[in-house]
């Protein structure tokens, strides 16, 4: 197994390796169209940061990557969703405007109601954030640990006062891997507007925090 910095050359395959990695998410894909989502949530990090996009190669293959940010290059979730929703024209489009009015009206109803909704952390004390995929047959490999040590070695070298990531409450695997990493929860677990679980369940953001 190797863990390497983002090349140039994997560039082609990311969509693919990213549509394994997530195939058994407890979500699925978010809007039905992997490449805008990959605009928001995959692409900017390569592109913007490939020094802070880390990739595992087992067997020679790409088998999992972390994409992170140190808090700077990388625009906010809500610009890189703003830009994505008129760039592809979301609302517009049958297979992805369900998601977006779903989410809409989770929005207005959880602010009349007065109940947090998920959104990004906004704290001087952990800038960096990150998001991890691996493939399913490299799970328990020693993939994931080894991107996040790469990751950690990286905020180190930068200085950086911390990081976070945020999951679901219900990816019960998801948060117990990150414990072991030496994450910690952080803030309430306010539910995600616009996704559902297997049975049309809501699901909650669990934010998590870790500091060098």
């Amino acid at each position: 197994m190797e863990i390497r910095t983002f090349a140039e050359s994997d560039r082609p395959l990311m969509m693919e390796l990213a549509a394994e990695a997530g195939k058994d998410a407890l979500t699925g894909s978010l809007w039905g169209d992997p490449e805008s989502e990959a605009a928001v949530y995959l692409t900017p990090y390569y592109t913007l940061e490939p020094e802070s996009f880390f990739v595992a190669v087992v067997n020679g293959s790409l088998a999992g990557y972390l994409a992170g940010s140190l808090g700077t290059a990388v625009p906010s979730e809500e610009k890189r969703m703003d830009a994505v929703i008129r760039e592809y024209r979301l609302m517009s489009r049958k297979e992805s405007r369900g998601f977006f009015m779903r989410a809409m009206f989770d929005s207005v109803s959880s602010t009349l109601l007065r109940r947090p909704t998920a959104g990004e952390l906004e704290d001087p004390r952990w800038p960096a954030h990150l998001h991890l995929n691996v493939v399913p047959s490299a799970r328990g490999t020693g993939a994931a640990a080894g991107l996040m040590e790469a990751w950690f070695a990286r905020l180190r070298a930068e200085g950086s006062t911390g990081c976070y990531l945020q999951t679901l409450v219900e990816n019960v695997r998801a948060v117990r891997f990150f414990t072991k990493m030496g994450f910690t929860p952080h803030g309430d677990a306010p539910f995600v507007p616009g996704i559902r679980g297997p049975k049309g369940e809501k699901l909650h953001q669990q934010t998590m925090v870790w500091s060098p």
